[in-house]
């Protein structure tokens, strides 16, 4: 039995895979009792660790898990929202645009492992990776409009991804959707039953895993500012890049393995 003065038990799970090609991450949201809600102490492990990672130049790329098969993230924690005040509500809510900032900045592709459901913090949080697969009976939505709040922060996000028009229909009704129709929005990537999830998230990685580390950075860090800047300085900044890629050697180690497999 614990004892009274035992820690709790982490609310983030950190897993390291060492591949010869880098490290690979999977974070694991564990509150599965709660559905893996996330509240003030699991946004600063999440903080935290992503810091980590960030820090890592032997990082190839980052899984983001929930602990069982109810809930990859069920939302944001009500018991504590309740007892906030304007003041201690902005530091909550801006801690977990931290954590959504934090994901999108990371140099590495972060993919979203989505099984159940995925709602309201949840959601913000899978809209800032950059891939999402989920299992064929994921939930999605943004209910934050009927416990009396806005969708707020990188809820922003999902007019790129899914429609000005679909992005309403969430954050007005606070409707939930099932995995079929986020696929048809766009609001994930791929769609696979339960036993093959681990199977398809591990063959993207390995797709990753298998393309020039340096290219993959620099795709990370174009993609983001593809959202960012207009049109044409978002084409100035591909040709910088693409420039910038020949100051290593790993484009012409890669075009080579490429031409000695063609020639095989």
């Amino acid at each position: 039995m614990d004892s009274p003065d035992a820690a709790p038990a982490p609310a983030l799970q950190v897993d390291t895979e060492q591949h010869s090609q880098g490290t690979v991450y999977r974070l694991t949201v564990a509150r599965p009792e709660r559905l893996n809600i996330v509240d003030t102490a699991t946004l600063s492990e999440m903080s935290d660790a992503l810091a980590r990672i960030a820090g890592d130049d032997a990082a190839r790329a980052v899984v983001l898990c929930g602990a069982g098969a109810k809930a990859w993230i069920g939302g944001a924690d009500i018991n504590e929202m309740v007892a906030l005040n304007r003041d201690s509500a902005r530091a909550f809510i801006t801690r977990l645009h931290h954590v959504c900032q934090a994901l999108r900045q990371l140099p590495v592709p972060v993919i979203a492992r989505i099984d159940g459901f995925c709602l309201g913090a949840g959601l913000e949080i899978a809209a800032c990776c950059d891939m999402r697969i989920a299992a064929t009976g994921s939930r999605f939505g943004m209910p934050e409009v009927q416990i009396g709040v806005p969708s707020v922060i990188e809820a922003a996000l999902l007019p790129r991804l899914i429609g000005a028009g679909r992005a309403r229909d969430l954050v007005f009704t606070g409707r939930i959707i099932e995995a079929q129709e986020a696929l048809a929005w766009g609001l994930v990537e791929s769609l696979t039953p339960p036993d093959r999830l681990d199977a398809v998230v591990d063959e993207r990685l390995a797709m990753i895993l298998n393309a020039g580390p340096g290219a993959i950075r620099a795709q990370k860090d174009l993609c983001r500012r593809w959202e960012e800047l207009p049109l044409s300085d978002a084409i100035e900044a591909g040709i910088g890049a693409f420039g910038d890629a020949f100051l290593s050697d790993e484009p012409h180690e890669y075009m080579q393995r490429f031409l000695r497999r063609r020639r095989q």
